[in-house]
């Protein structure tokens, strides 16, 4: 080394932005829209605001007003986690259930066959005029119905839903990658139309061969720290223990900016690693196919 001289430091290329937060917030923006027509709509039944609605002594005054909004046609879109418009069903149901500070889905999805009603609308609006009354004590105040107040609660939902959406997302990436791939190399190998579930396990993609199959779980995560690293790295080794188990071949396919694990103590002879950020779409698809390229041999021998 020339004397003076200063050796070369290897920079990590990290992405310092929340890459997450950035997009949710834009969607968000988005969102404001939808909030202030269901305002409109509220001014039209006669109401100064949505904490007035809110405080509606009749019952059945804003059953009315909430069966009239959830049949009500707009132009007006609610976007999904993913920067994509809900089906207008869809959208006014989860929009009300959010602003009533509850998961539409995952809580008052299974609560709707207990709820009194001949249709589905009609127990959606039993169920959402409960909640109304339920939540406006608990936030008295009119900002807490105002929309920046609102907006966080849309932020938390659509974080959410965005975390279940991308992993819907990356089992297509992964099944059209696997599908080009096959084409490429003209092999006949089949890949499962939907996810596959062992053990309580899910499996996002199945490669039938005409002898064995290959299941391929696939894991990401956004963050490079903290308790749940642990727990990330014990579920990729219990979905290739029980693939293993049920005698399937298990090659996961992990998308991690960083991931603390060690590819030589998996239980797998092979393994898909993606050194990125899941929230860089572009930059995974060709790194996907470059991967898997790779495995070319190894998928011939399930022909």
């Amino acid at each position: 080394m020339p004397e003076g001289s200063k050796p070369k430091q290897r920079q990590a290329k990290y992405v310092l932005e929340n890459l997450r937060l950035r997009e949710l917030v834009a969607i968000v923006k988005q969102n404001q829209k939808f909030y202030e027509d269901f305002c409109v709509f509220l001014k039209e039944r006669g109401y100064s605001n949505l904490h007035a609605f809110i405080k509606e002594r009749s019952d059945e005054k804003a059953a009315k007003v909430l069966n009239d909004y959830l049949a009500r046609q707009s132009d007006v879109q609610l976007l999904d986690g993913l920067g994509r418009p809900y089906k207008d069903s869809i959208a006014r149901w989860y929009f009300l259930a959010w602003i009533l500070r509850d998961a539409p889905a995952q809580r008052l999805q299974p609560l709707l066959s207990s709820v009194e009603g001949k249709t589905l609308d009609e127990r959606r609006v039993n169920l959402l005029n409960l909640l109304r009354k339920f939540v406006g004590p608990l936030c008295p105040e009119a900002e807490n119905w105002s929309w920046p107040a609102l907006s966080e609660v849309m932020l938390a939902r659509l974080e959410g839903s965005r975390r279940a959406l991308k992993g819907t997302r990356f089992e297509g990436v992964v099944r059209q990658a696997l599908k080009d791939l096959f084409t490429k190399h003209s092999l006949q190998l089949k890949i499962g139309d939907g996810e596959v579930r062992i053990s309580e396990e899910t499996y996002d993609v199945q490669v039938a061969g005409s002898k064995k199959a290959i299941l391929l779980p696939v894991k990401t995560r956004e963050t490079m720290g903290g308790g749940h690293a642990n727990l990330f790295t014990r579920d990729i080794f219990k979905a290739i223990s029980v693939a293993h188990e049920h005698g399937y071949e298990c090659i996961p396919v992990v998308i991690a900016e960083s991931w603390g694990g060690d590819l030589k103590s998996l239980k797998c002879e092979h393994c898909v690693y993606l050194r990125v950020n899941p929230n860089q779409i572009e930059a995974i698809q060709p790194l996907l196919a470059e991967e898997l390229e790779k495995l070319v041999p190894v998928f011939r021998e399930y022909v």
